[in-house]
């Protein structure tokens, strides 16, 4: 029980698009686009190639202490029905009060999607009945939204190969403040549905993109990207386990040079990789379903993840299904700038364009930049770094801590540290393996006290937990390297202690 889209704005896409992305060479199909773009080749009917289409709105939650427009506590997992006002659960005479920390935080992710930021904006209310909805509307920015016109910038590989990287943009079409609705429980064993409305009222950012992806692959990077950014912002946690980050994917298909074909929706995509798998499935479905003399039906479908596979759930409300009228209780949502600012306003009272500008934390492209620069790592490796939660930290503590050169210590930490987190499903921050403790051990390689094979076995033992030192282990299993002068005083002795064997060998 989702925000419910956004009324006409994809449908308006659609309509005027035309085209579509730029072909590839025939022979690769939609489900492995790999960064090439969009036509795909005819399938058994042998017809012109096709051209996929996607576009997505993304509901980011926004990081705040208090819903959109009430006073209500915001906590994940909190017992149901445990925080929700009066506003909230839309008893009579209850009335918005705008949250501030909303506003900035649109604004702020707006700027960083360099988006322009409308200094006037308006609310709308957008009917539609659901149970998880008391007031039976949501207030929304239909007509006039916080920030238009911007872009997204992201990276993905050519045939699964890191160090084939391609950049590519997707337009944002708007950015709009929204309220979210409450969740239904749906209890099957009963056969009833239990209403939580600890969500009703949460603040959203709608992030409309337009319609410039061709698959899956392509999908699930801008959005990583998107989802990089609004946690380095603050504007929102974007953890989609916890539904703070839900996707709507809308994806056509058509031949070059034609106008886009018919849209489907796929709703409420809570992970990455299930969002590749839907958007590549729904576009083969659709061409399927066209080459077989089918149609396309304009309908809003579901994403099956256990049969990896995309359903039907309603037809598509159009625009007027939703009766947008301008919500009578807000007004336009004013914001300046240093120039439109009044020399006698309160400047507690107002959300300053330009103050948050100048705040701008250093976005994942700049960042992913300065770790190239400053540790002499590959671009791909600045990438893998920002992709895993904490890993950059952990990066840059285990440099500060040895004295192995970086570009020695990211293949430690990319090759064995990572492939270990993933093998075992475990985070950064779950990694029995400490930055302290990973340093210290390849101070132990470094100063050649150790070699690379002994410090990989002493690695796969501190993998166990067991609370000792990397100099411990070598101790316990006595994998110390033995020097030059060393070795030759134990061959001595040995050769001295079997003289008979020694003039045998040598009489050959």
């Amino acid at each position: 029980a989702a925000a419910r889209g956004c009324g006409g704005v994809w449908r308006r896409a659609w309509q005027r698009g035309a085209g579509g992305p730029a072909p590839v060479p025939r022979g690769q199909r939609a489900v492995a686009c790999n960064a090439r773009g969009g036509a795909v080749p005819a399938g058994k009917s042998g017809l012109a190639p096709w051209v996929p289409v996607v576009g997505l709105e993304i509901h980011a939650q926004i990081s705040s202490n208090s819903k959109l427009f009430s006073g209500s506590q915001v906590q994940f997992a909190a017992a149901p029905n445990s925080l929700v006002s009066f506003f909230d659960a839309s008893l009579p005479g209850t009335l918005p009060v705008l949250n501030r920390r909303c506003v900035e935080a649109a604004v702020m992710t707006g700027l960083a999607l360099n988006c322009s930021i409308n200094k006037r904006s308006l609310f709308d209310r957008k009917h539609y009945f659901y149970a998880d909805l008391p007031a039976g509307y949501q207030i929304t920015q239909q007509r006039v939204p916080i920030a238009v016109n911007g872009s997204l910038s992201y990276s993905l590989c050519i045939d699964n190969k890191m160090s084939q990287m391609v950049t590519k943009t997707v337009r944002i079409k708007q950015i709009q403040l929204e309220q979210d609705s409450g969740k239904s429980l749906h209890d099957d064993t009963r056969n009833q549905t239990l209403v939580d409305l600890n969500r009703a009222g949460v603040g959203l950012m709608e992030v409309v993109m337009e319609p410039d992806m061709c698959c899956g692959e392509e999908a699930a990077a801008a959005v990583r990207e998107l989802q990089l950014i609004l946690q380095t912002l603050g504007s929102s946690q974007a953890v989609m386990a916890a539904g703070q980050l839900r996707v709507d994917a809308n994806v056509s298909v058509h031949h070059p040079g034609e106008h886009y074909g018919v849209r489907t929706e796929v709703k409420n995509i809570n992970s990455l990789r299930f969002l590749a798998k839907a958007v590549d499935y729904e576009i083969q479905r659709q061409i399927e379903e066209l080459e077989n003399g089918g149609t396309i039906l304009n309908e809003t479908r579901a994403f099956d993840s256990k049969l990896g596979c995309t359903v039907p759930m309603r037809d598509k409300e159009g625009k007027q299904d939703y009766r947008f009228m301008p919500e009578p209780n807000l007004p336009p949502l004013i914001l300046y700038d240093a120039k439109s600012l009044p020399a006698n306003m309160n400047h507690q009272q107002v959300v300053n364009i330009d103050w948050i500008h100048e705040r701008l934390p250093d976005l994942p492209s700049v960042k992913r930049a300065k770790l190239v620069e400053r540790y002499g790592i590959l671009p791909e490796h600045g990438f893998t770094l920002l992709n895993e939660d904490g890993l950059t930290e952990f990066f840059e503590n285990v440099v500060k801590q040895t004295q192995m050169k970086p570009k020695k210590v990211i293949g430690w930490i990319l090759n064995d540290l990572l492939s270990y987190l993933k093998q075992h499903s475990l985070t950064v921050k779950e990694s029995p393996v400490s930055s302290f403790l990973l340093a210290d051990l390849l101070n132990l390689l470094e100063k050649k006290e150790i070699s690379s094979t002994a410090a990989k076995q002493v690695l796969a033992e501190l993998w166990k937990g067991e609370g000792k030192t990397p100099f411990e282990i070598v101790k316990e299993k006595k994998l110390e390297l033995i020097d030059q002068k060393e070795l030759e005083q134990i061959c001595q002795v040995v050769i001295d202690g079997q003289e008979n064997e020694v003039i045998m060998m040598v009489l050959g």
